[in-house]
């Protein structure tokens, strides 16, 4: 063993090929074995780093697919209430008045105003404005009188037959000078309509007749 350290001790490194023929061996083993773990090593690492990223997407793929998962699952329900909604709504604006009822209902809002005592000095309905669904008309207006005929006024048009929905614009409610008790309303107040399935589909239609949406030819 003595020789054999002493051997050892006294290898020339700038000279290998003079090494013995066993330790000229054992050291192309050791090499060999050196390059094999580095090789292993570096492939190993770069193959821990991909599959991180590989894991790390997973997960994210995964959340996305829980997640659309869940948005299909809930799509049907939705659909449901959706239409259950618009069916509603289409309820209620049935409970509007239709275009032939209007010039009536705007008569007997007039007449019911006067019913209570009010003094209509101005109720001048203007060009009604469509929309998506239905048809606002603006009504400009100045009444005069008490607060309860104004109270017995707006509880007259509730009791109408059709639903009358009146929206107040700049409407200002001051006292009359030299009429004690006496209070002036003036303003603009709108009403509602809805739009018939012709109308409807004139909207859809930007407007145009069905005869005339395609354009000329």
């Amino acid at each position: 063993m003595s020789s054999k350290g002493m051997d050892l001790r006294n290898l020339d490194t700038k000279n290998p090929g003079s090494w013995p023929l066993p330790i000229k061996m054992t050291a192309c083993i050791l090499l060999i074995l050196v390059l094999v773990g580095a090789t292993w090593y570096l492939k190993v690492a770069d193959q821990r780093v991909e599959l991180a990223g590989l894991q790390a997407k997973e997960q994210t793929l995964r959340a996305e697919f829980e997640d659309k998962q869940g948005r299909a699952a809930n799509l049907e329900p939705l659909k449901q209430q959706l239409a259950q909604m618009e069916l509603m709504l289409q309820q209620m604006l049935r409970q509007l008045p239709s275009k032939n009822e209007m010039p009536d209902l705007i008569v007997d809002v007039s007449q019911t105003a006067l019913a209570t005592g009010i003094s209509n000095e101005l109720f001048q309905p203007g060009p009604e404005t469509a929309k998506e669904f239905y048809a606002e008309k603006p009504i400009n207006l100045r009444m005069v009188g008490t607060y309860h005929q104004f109270g017995a006024f707006v509880s007259g048009v509730a009791s109408l037959p059709r639903v009358v929905i009146m929206t107040m614009h700049n409407i200002s409610l001051t006292p009359r000078a030299g009429k004690p008790g006496l209070l002036v309303l003036q303003g603009t107040i709108r009403t509602y309509r809805y739009l018939d399935e012709d109308e409807v589909a004139n909207q859809n239609n930007g407007g145009k007749t069905p005869a005339t949406a395609g354009g000329s030819k």
